[in-house]
């Protein structure tokens, strides 16, 4: 009996797109890779998920429903993206890869964080429904464990429930984060990543 299964092991920090968001003119989700800002990483990050996973799995190719274990180990406890946003980034090269079909595939899913200083990676392992089935429990602590405590960042603590009121850009503020020129005109603006972003229509049109 074939067993669909497969593993996937990535190294380095794992990274999260999960606020990121740049749409072409046709309003089509995008992700540069070639423009020399920050935000390249993004499709950098899924072409070598994509690589490795096909590196590692050759001639698999899993059509059915999934069971998938999601292992991330980070380098550091305090300073890391939220887990819970970590698998779009993943799966998304998973399915460039090839060895899915589609992201939605994806059925049951376990994340599971863990710090490892020397060697921060993912570990990806799907399963199959068709051999596979997963059972999972919750168990009382027979001992008590000391509580890993989280607290608001320490530019929230202050603000409490007031209402902030963003201040206005001035128009001279904005600036092509592409070719840094200024920005005069309000038409003349493509903004991404919940307008962190600005980058003029010349530049936006040349990246395509």
């Amino acid at each position: 009996m074939i067993k669909a299964y497969a593993k996937i092991v990535v190294k380095g920090s794992p990274i999260s797109k999960s606020n990121f968001k740049l749409s072409n003119l046709n309003g089509r989700s995008i992700l540069p890779y070639n423009s020399g800002k920050y935000h390249d990483r993004y499709a950098l990050y899924e072409e070598e998920i994509a690589y490795s996973a096909r590196l590692q799995n050759p001639n698999v190719v899993l059509t059915e429903s999934l069971v998938a274990i999601l292992k991330v180990y980070y380098k550091s406890r305090k300073r890391h993206p939220d887990t819970t946003n970590i698998p779009k980034s993943i799966f998304d090269g998973i399915e460039k890869s090839g060895i899915i079909i589609n992201d939605a595939q994806i059925r049951r899913l376990i994340i599971e964080e863990f710090y490892d200083s020397k060697d921060p990676r993912f570990e990806l392992e799907l399963f199959g429904e068709s051999t596979y089935y997963m059972n999972y429990d919750i168990h009382h602590r027979e001992s008590y464990c000391e509580p890993i405590e989280y607290t608001p960042p320490s530019n929230k603590k202050s603000q409490g429930l007031k209402a902030i009121t963003p201040k206005p850009i001035e128009k001279s503020t904005h600036i092509c984060e592409v070719c840094g020129k200024p920005i005069v005109k309000q038409e003349e603006i493509i903004s991404a990543n919940k307008g962190k972003t600005l980058i003029c229509r010349s530049c936006f049109k040349k990246l395509f």
